[in-house]
């Protein structure tokens, strides 16, 4: 299985990015909870959004909500992540994470991307 992050760029605040997080050899058709963690320099990696599959339930922290939006393409095995409104508080390595457990946003998944950047100014 391998993630593969895109998308991460340098922004004005109150810009908007979509990350793109492609999934490879992970099997598309099984259970499954796919999400976006960050993490700041100095800062403990967070949770910032998580979907579920099947149903498609998503769950956000607080501090991207109604600014965020999470969506996958279960055809392409893609993950997304909407980001509008951006702060320089939002600055931070995004990465994409994966599991068969139905874990949120607490950074405990079995798979990783290697990340990508993104920073507000």
């Amino acid at each position: 299985v391998q993630l593969v992050e895109s998308g991460g760029d340098s922004v004005q605040a109150g810009g908007s990015l979509r990350l793109t997080c492609d999934a490879i050899g992970y099997p598309y058709n099984s259970d499954n909870c796919m999400a976006w963690f960050r993490q700041a320099p100095g800062k403990e990696r967070e949770g910032v959004a998580a979907i579920y599959t099947p149903g498609g339930n998503t769950y956000y922290a607080d501090s991207v909500k109604g600014r965020f939006t999470i969506s996958k393409d279960n055809a392409k095995n893609t993950l997304y992540l909407q980001m509008n409104s951006l702060k320089p508080e939002d600055t931070a390595m995004y990465y994409c994470a994966a599991d068969s457990r139905r874990l949120g946003l607490v950074p405990v998944y079995g798979h990783w991307g290697q990340g990508t950047q993104v920073t507000v100014s």
